[in-house]
């Protein structure tokens, strides 16, 4: 329980409802002392939308298209050729 705590907060919508539905962020005391409300929103929002596509990117075009099985062929190929190479030349 808590009792006589009052906190500021800005509860920011997710840009992407699939993985959040929300980012709630908890104000310190002094900040609207120098920032405007509004610029502290917009800062709120930058950051919930950074942290968002910095941690859940969605993979290359490329990547997405190609099935799991071509990706591991192509992996086993180049391991091969730097085999080969690697004796062909005698290191």
């Amino acid at each position: 329980m808590v009792k006589g705590l009052s906190k500021r907060v800005i509860v920011v919508k997710c840009p992407d409802p699939t993985m959040f539905e929300e980012a709630i962020f908890i104000i310190r005391e002094d900040v609207f002392s120098r920032r405007s409300p509004p610029d502290v929103i917009k800062e709120a929002q930058r950051t919930a939308n950074e942290y968002v596509r910095k941690n859940f990117e969605r993979p290359s075009a490329l990547m997405a298209r190609l099935p799991a099985p071509v990706i591991a062929a192509a992996g086993a190929a180049a391991t091969g050729i730097a085999w080969l190479a690697v004796y062909l030349v005698g290191i």
